[in-house]
């Protein structure tokens, strides 16, 4: 008899977010590659998504259906409706899934979920309305029928334990970059392409708020006066990239030396960030730092505004500082070659505590657990 692990991929087609909707395929990739002898990983999608499926996760040994298309199944598991997603083991790589009442004890069904970040509940107003809505909302029935919840970090499990009743059902597995994140061979080509310069400092933008993004923005504009290097500025949607420019003129970064884009894919923000002088996180929200992980794996120098997930992410793979001293931090690596090379180091060395592999392989472990 064949246990199957059912993955809920609910972003094939339709992106919500470019991170959770890469890291679903990461999720399920990796769990059919690991999966143990009598297992076997299957499907959930929304209506429309089957064909997509079978292509995006080789391996998969079925698809379920589900009788909604993602909008409106989205609407229907935030009350309640199950929408023909089934039973079984369900596993989640998002808080996306069919929280209903089911039995463990007898009927061995199993619903876990996966929480990246706390942004709707500490910066909702970085995000639309209906998402932050709807990830409210699923966290409330998490907290009533989630067997478990997976985080990437332990301060993000203090964090979240204290949105609800979660009891012991916390389980901390972090996320990874891209397998196979690497610069392209025409890496060259894409930045000409993207219009970002050479030598450039790169900004992680995602889930900055306002003083966040003024504090990253007067660290750069301290750092490279005698420099002159460019700022790119990743992950900035099209509403909020004026605002962004207005922020990067006022902390002095001039229009001229700032190139910002909105959300790329892995190989194009592989091409930028492999030739970066330093990658800048500025961010203290509590949410996985994907653009942290993935200048690691690239052995990009990181600088990061000091915060609970930061320290326990990067650990000794990075340099972090107050915001009011992440100028001096950056100036450091951007003007010292000798200081460069040894963050190069100790980021690659660091990124070895990620991999999707290892992620699937505590996943099985916790189905296998609960």
């Amino acid at each position: 008899m064949v246990v199957s692990l059912r993955v809920v991929l609910d972003q094939l087609s339709q992106v919500v977010d470019p991170d959770i909707a890469a890291a679903e395929r990461e999720v399920a990739a990796a769990l059919v590659a690991t999966a143990p002898r009598g297992c076997a990983v299957e499907a959930v999608v929304p209506a429309g998504d089957e064909a997509v499926a079978e292509s995006a996760v080789p391996g998969l040994i079925g698809v379920t259906r589900t009788s909604l298309s993602r909008a409106r199944l989205s609407a229907a598991w935030q009350v309640g409706v199950s929408a023909g997603a089934g039973a079984g083991l369900i596993h989640a790589p998002s808080l996306f899934a069919p929280l209903v009442r089911h039995d463990r004890v007898n009927e061995n069904d199993q619903t876990v979920v996966t929480v990246w970040d706390l942004t709707a509940w500490e910066h909702p107003g970085l995000l639309p309305k209906t998402a932050v809505m709807a990830q409210r909302t699923l966290l409330k029935r998490a907290e009533k029928h989630a067997d478990a919840l997976v985080v990437p970090t332990h301060s993000m499990a203090e964090r979240l334990a204290g949105l609800g009743r979660f009891g012991g059902r916390i389980r901390v597995i972090a996320g990874a970059a891209p397998a196979g994140f690497a610069a392209p061979t025409d890496a060259v080509g894409r930045r000409r392409e993207l219009r970002v310069p050479e030598g450039a400092i790169v900004l992680a933008a995602a889930g900055c708020e306002d003083e966040a993004l003024s504090a990253g923005f007067a660290a750069v504009a301290a750092a490279t006066g005698e420099t002159g290097a460019d700022l790119v500025v990743l992950d900035v949607p099209d509403a909020r990239a004026a605002r962004v420019r207005e922020l990067a003129t006022a902390a002095g970064v001039p229009q001229g030396r700032l190139r910002v884009t909105a959300p790329l894919e892995a190989t194009d923000r592989a091409a930028v960030l492999a030739d970066a002088l330093a990658l800048l996180a500025p961010s203290g929200t509590s949410a996985f730092c994907w653009r942290v992980v993935e200048a690691l794996a690239l052995g990009v120098p990181v600088v990061a505004a000091t915060s609970a997930v930061h320290d326990e992410v990067l650990v000794d793979g990075g340099v972090y500082a107050p915001a009011a001293e992440l100028g001096e931090a950056l100036r450091a690596l951007v003007t010292g070659e000798a200081d460069r090379r040894r963050a190069s180091v100790a980021a690659l060395d660091r990124s070895k505590a990620y991999s999707w592999r290892d992620h699937a392989e505590r996943v099985w472990a916790l189905h296998g657990e609960l």
